[in-house]
């Protein structure tokens, strides 16, 4: 029985120990996201920076690994068992099991329901973002250049013209890898009439006709095909076409409908579970410290919740929409 005990005590310490790990870590992504849309830095400058800082980290691949993907997965996965031993007591029931009215009840009820939009949302938001929508990447010597497929609007080109963006669209594309191809069989060079879309281009291009950055360069652009209303952005700055993928995601209604949610119950989750932290670690004991902490873990929730709320659909419709 004492094993036992030990054992539950050490788990839950564990998952205690990991949720407060990760509040800092939302606090951190949401603060950045905001700087997408609440024009801190001209068109949205803090959010690259920020960004590229983060990408330039030595072995960022260990560090998202072990401070962000294993932390996240052990407190989901200890969460999820709790999930089926914890009992919500705030709903009405039938008299078989506890109905509470009391605040901290129907805390403990949501902090339940949050978690199951959380495992969803996590997914998801890894799967599209981290995957699906993810730069692709070409390292050119000293100098790397980064890929995105994005659709267009009305005010993606003066948006690109101001990040430094260029753009390229199916039929350039297919222009590109058609003469690349051709004047590799006939070892000529390209003409850079040929990429009529922008001047850097085909400066950028004239310089390299004749080595493997050119070739790799068309490939990357192909890699990911085009539908009619969409373009490759490509950048050298990967804050930059990150920028313009969440700008991408966010002008989509229902996109930014699903990451409303997504951040609510994020925001819930995490400021409620710190309270719950400091209570489960003798921070707050006495009654008016408690309350006290809750008026603070409320404030910060409402803080950062709106820094993530305006993120969603500042960074489109406020910021970078032209």
């Amino acid at each position: 029985m004492v094993d036992s005990i030990s054992n539950s005590f050490f788990w839950r310490r564990i998952h205690s120990l990991l949720g407060l790990f990760i509040v800092l870590f939302l606090t951190e992504h949401l603060i950045t996201n905001s700087q997408a849309a609440f024009l801190v830095g001209e068109n949205g400058k803090g959010f690259i920076d920020m960004v590229n800082w983060i990408k330039g980290l030595p072995y960022l691949p260990v560090i998202e690994v072990a401070l962000i993907g294993i932390p996240i997965l052990v407190h989901g996965v200890l969460g999820i068992r709790y999930l089926f031993t914890g009992k919500m007591n705030s709903f009405s029931s039938s008299g078989k099991t506890p109905s509470l009215s009391y605040g901290r009840n129907h805390a403990y009820s949501l902090q339940r329901l949050t978690s199951w939009v959380l495992l969803i949302g996590i997914i998801a938001h890894v799967g599209y973002l981290r995957f699906y929508k993810y730069p692709i990447e070409l390292n050119a010597g000293k100098q790397n250049f980064y890929f995105t497929r994005i659709s267009m609007d009305e005010g993606l080109y003066t948006v690109s013209e101001r990040l430094g963006v260029t753009l390229y669209g199916p039929h350039q594309v297919d222009e590109m890898e058609r003469r690349m191809m051709g004047y590799e069989r006939l070892g000529k060079e390209v003409s850079p009439k040929a990429i009529p879309f922008s001047k850097d281009t085909m400066e950028r291009l004239g310089r390299a006709q004749h080595d493997d950055i050119s070739r790799a360069y068309v490939e990357a652009l192909g890699k990911r095909k085009l539908g009619p209303d969409q373009v490759i952005a490509e950048s050298s700055s990967f804050g930059t076409v990150t920028l313009l993928n969440v700008r991408d995601s966010f002008k989509n209604i229902w996109m930014s409908v699903l990451y409303t949610v997504f951040v609510l119950a994020a925001v819930f989750h995490a400021y409620n579970g710190l309270w719950t932290f400091m209570i489960t670690w003798g921070l707050v004991l006495r009654i008016p410290s408690q309350i006290g902490a809750v008026r603070v873990c409320i404030g910060i929730m409402a803080l950062i919740g709106a820094l993530g709320l305006g993120a969603i659909w500042g960074t489109f419709w406020l910021n970078l929409r032209y």
